[in-house]
Order: structure tokens, then sequence, then C-alpha cells
């Protein structure tokens, strides 16, 4: 993907998607903030240690409130895959079609992460493939008030 420093930008997805955002809760608000400075975070409990994707207030193991967020690697494996064809956003009839896979993150409890799946759009996908996390950054403008970036998915070593 191209920095948010050049003048043309590339983006995986076609232009027109709504930009993703922190619910008002606040709750998802570091993963967010992490993104932006290419890390990945995910939730872990601070009291059993046990990692847990999407966010939550409570540990879906322990039932515990005190959950934390911890920096981890940003590789895994692809668990599934599924190749999309038909749009579920207008802004999409002109990105088909496009690769959505759920990533297993081992070094995390193998909690298990969705994104899409760079590169041609018709290749050829593997369970078990490893990937690494790609940064795309996003500038405030065109109807966006902040910056943001996304986490989206590539071969390993591509």
């Amino acid at each position: 993907m191209t920095s948010s420093t050049d003048s043309a930008q590339k983006y995986y997805l076609p232009e027109g998607m709504p930009a993703p955002a922190a619910n008002v809760d606040g709750l998802e608000a570091p993963f967010w903030e992490a993104t932006q400075r290419h890390q990945l975070l995910v939730q872990r409990c601070n009291d059993c240690q046990t990692y847990q994707w999407g966010p939550e207030w409570i540990c879906h193991n322990c039932l515990s409130f005190d959950m934390g967020w911890v920096e981890i690697e940003t590789r895994g494996t692809i668990f599934s895959w599924e190749r999309a064809w038909y749009p579920v956003h207008p802004a999409l009839q002109k990105g088909l079609p496009y690769i959505v896979v759920l990533i297993e993150l081992e070094q995390a409890g193998n909690i298990r992460m969705v994104g899409n799946l760079l590169g041609d759009p018709e290749q050829e996908v593997e369970i078990g493939a490893s990937v690494e996390a790609v940064f795309e950054d996003h500038p405030a403008g065109d109807g966006v008030d902040e910056p943001y970036t996304l986490v989206q998915w590539s071969l390993a070593g591509s």
C-alpha cells in the first residue's frame, strides 16, 4: 500500500466506504489508536491472561472486568476465507471481487480477526497460509474528520 504522504492514494477497497470509528463508549479506541502507530493490539484479561477479540468489557473466560490491551506480532495464518462477488455497500460495486480472510493469531491464544487479503482478488488462497498485517493509512478529508488506519493482510513474503 502507499504511504499517507503519497500524493496519489491507492487503497485496496474503492473510495466511498465509511471510515471506521470506535463506538461512542470508547471500548475499541485503543485498537484504532494503535493502528495509526502501525501496531496491532488485542484485549487480554489482566486476571487470567486470556486473549480475546472482539473487544468486550468483560473477560469471556473468567468474567473479570479487569481487561487490558497488549501489542501482538503482526502475523498469523489464514483460518478461513471468502471471495466476495456481491457488494455489501454501494461503493463496493466498483471493487469486486475482493477476498475476506479470517486470520488466526497463534501468539494471542489463537484468537481470530477478520480482514481483507491484499493482492489479486482472484488469487488462489490456502487455508493455513502465513500472512502479515499491512497498515493502510487514510488521511482526514473528503468527508472524513479524523485520519484512520485499516489493518489489511498480505501473504507472508509477498
